[in-house]
């Protein structure tokens, strides 16, 4: 199964939106396997968005992720990192689809509540980037009979 990385952003944490976010994901049937509440140091930041690190805008960016704790977490399912994607809604909050996550909570490009890995390579090295293996947890999830078909599941 594939593993992916969502953080939810320091504007959900102040805004009490961490149980409606995780359940979003936990609807759709993913398996939760990592979790951990954390604040971000220049160093992760700069690793994290290395890609815009050299922008104007990063500052702005910095500041902002290190304004509060995060909550990371590790979520595995089939094809998870697009499904995850499709979950959270575009970038821009304001143009995101209703009923996606940034679609219903938020307004902003910066203050869009979540990040999520942006495709399978991303998602390994975000995951290993703020988890250690020790962090991430093995176990049956019963209702994944509900879930995925015989052959999805193997």
């Amino acid at each position: 199964m594939e593993k992916t990385l969502v953080l939810i952003k320091p504007d959900a944490i102040q805004r009490g939106l961490v149980g409606e976010i995780t359940q979003r994901f936990e609807k759709k049937g993913l398996k939760l396997v990592g979790m951990k509440m954390m604040r971000l140091d220049d160093a992760l930041l700069r690793e994290h968005y290395s890609h815009i690190a050299d922008k104007p805008f990063f500052p702005g960016i910095s500041n902002f992720m290190q304004s509060s704790p995060v909550i990371a977490l590790c979520w595995e399912g089939v094809e998870v990192v697009e499904a995850v994607r499709i979950l959270c809604g575009i970038t821009k909050a304001r143009e995101a689809d209703a009923g996606s996550i940034r679609g219903d909570l938020a307004m902003s490009v910066q203050s869009n509540v979540v990040h999520a890995s942006d495709s399978s390579e991303n998602a390994r090295e975000e995951v290993k980037r703020f988890f250690n293996p020790e962090d991430l947890f093995h176990y049956d999830k019963d209702e994944y009979i509900h879930v995925y078909a015989d052959d999805e599941r193997s």
